[in-house]
């Protein structure tokens, strides 16, 4: 190998490893802003409504033989 062709397998690397950050970078950026807005959509959510006028008895038990 010469010395050019040392020099740019050398930069070639060095490329690869800033295209690798970069694209990491990208997609922790991507991540994040769908992270937030999926806690926006929940947060969005109505709460859910109570059952008014129900035993308290009842939900509280699940019949698994039938």
């Amino acid at each position: 190998m010469d010395a050019m062709s040392i020099a740019r397998l050398s930069t070639t690397i060095a490329e690869t490893g800033t295209k690798q950050e970069v694209s990491m970078a990208v997609l922790k950026k991507a991540m994040d802003m769908q992270a937030s807005s999926a806690a926006a959509l929940i947060d969005a959510l109505p709460a859910a409504p109570s059952a008014p006028n129900l035993p308290p008895h009842l939900g509280n038990r699940i019949n698994t033989t039938a």
